[in-house]
């Protein structure tokens, strides 16, 4: 009997399957405001066992990339509170992606007056696309005083208070592939010298105490967080504490109490592969729901549950092309090639158009 489509806990929710729909950008949020174009692509999807929205920001400062949503106004809670609506009606719960981009951004895809904030001053390699005029180089950020820290905490609580006001679940604190969470523990990218740099206790204390004020306020039934150990995504070269780091954090989420951990893996795409002694000490030192994600097919994924792994396993591009993936995995059928030239593009094109098996 399979085990990837039955059901199964997650906290206090009874998902569906064990199917999650993994995070994944898509920048149709015209002006950062939810839209009925994503509350149809959501929708769609809404046979997974939980989607995870695209990363969604706390803040005018998080707001790295041209047309990613936020969860900080009014207007963007209700634009939110149609979308959980519509996701809920074909039975997937849904957790809110909260990713603050931190110094990967650049200023024309933000607001005016909002500020690039990072641990310490010291710009991301590469760029970053702008509507306005293309590609530009990441800027310097400013370091963040650790005022501008707590008023970071802050904001994260508040995304969180503001994300169940819009309906959903629960939310994941997005603390990897070089955003500001993941920015605060990893050493090329935080260079303090306060009681937030040094040794990993410090680099990990903006990610815990960040973890521990949203598990406060909202529940700690209701918080995920999502680590890429070995990612090297936005200029996060690997580093030789990596491994007992990264040891550390899972050691002091388990204290924290957050319901799940989700490690992405992107060695599918190029980067280097989480070690499977490190999804090991994850799973041996996390007590609750751990998410693997990365490159999985139908039979790798069975087979990681059956051998216990993980308890769920995220996907991301077959969701993109395929709705109703846990249809066509369950049967076998064929699936759909994803679109990579509309990825990442405003309109329906490539988004709400992928068929499903009935059509």
């Amino acid at each position: 009997m399979s085990i990837l489509y039955s059901q199964t806990s997650l906290g206090r929710l009874t998902l569906l399957n064990r199917l999650v729909m993994a995070p994944m950008t898509r920048n149709r949020a015209t002006g950062n405001i939810p839209n009925a174009l994503m509350a149809e692509y959501y929708a769609q999807r809404g046979t997974a066992g939980l989607i995870i929205t695209e990363g969604t920001s706390p803040s005018p400062n998080g707001l790295g990339y041209p047309r990613i949503p936020g969860i900080f106004s009014p207007s963007q809670v209700e634009g939110w509170k149609h979308i959980t609506g519509a996701v809920h009606a074909n039975g997937a719960k849904m957790f809110l992606q909260v990713m603050h981009c931190g110094r990967i951004c650049h200023p024309l895809n933000m607001p005016a007056g909002a500020r690039i904030l990072a641990p310490s001053a010291v710009a991301a390699a590469g760029g970053m696309y702008t509507d306005a005029e293309g590609m530009k180089p990441h800027p310097v950020p400013q370091a963040m005083t650790v005022e501008e820290i707590k008023a970071a905490v802050a904001e994260f609580v508040q995304a969180a208070r503001n994300a169940v006001t819009a309906g959903f679940d629960g939310i994941e604190l997005h603390s990897a592939n070089g955003y500001l969470l993941e920015q605060f523990i990893r050493p090329n990218t935080n260079q303090r010298n306060d009681g937030y740099g040094g040794p990993i206790g410090n680099r990990a204390r903006f990610v815990l105490e960040v973890a521990e004020a949203v598990t406060g306020a909202i529940g700690r039934e209701k918080v995920g967080i999502r680590l890429s150990p070995f990612g090297v995504f936005n200029d996060m070269p690997l580093y030789d504490a990596m491994e007992s780091d990264y040891a550390y954090l899972a050691q002091q989420l388990n204290s924290s109490g957050v319901v799940y951990i989700h490690l992405v893996d992107h060695s599918s795409m190029g980067a280097p592969p989480v070690p499977d002694a490190i999804k090991a000490v994850f799973r041996k030192l996390f007590k609750r729901t751990l998410i693997l994600s990365g490159g999985y097919d139908a039979e790798r994924a069975e087979n990681d549950l059956a051998a216990g792994r993980c308890d769920l396993i995220a996907v991301g591009r077959p969701f993109l092309a395929n709705p109703d993936l846990p249809a066509r995995w369950k049967t076998r059928a064929a699936l759909n090639a994803p679109d990579t030239s509309t990825f990442y593009t405003p309109g329906p094109k490539g988004y709400i158009d992928y068929p499903a098996l009935k059509q």
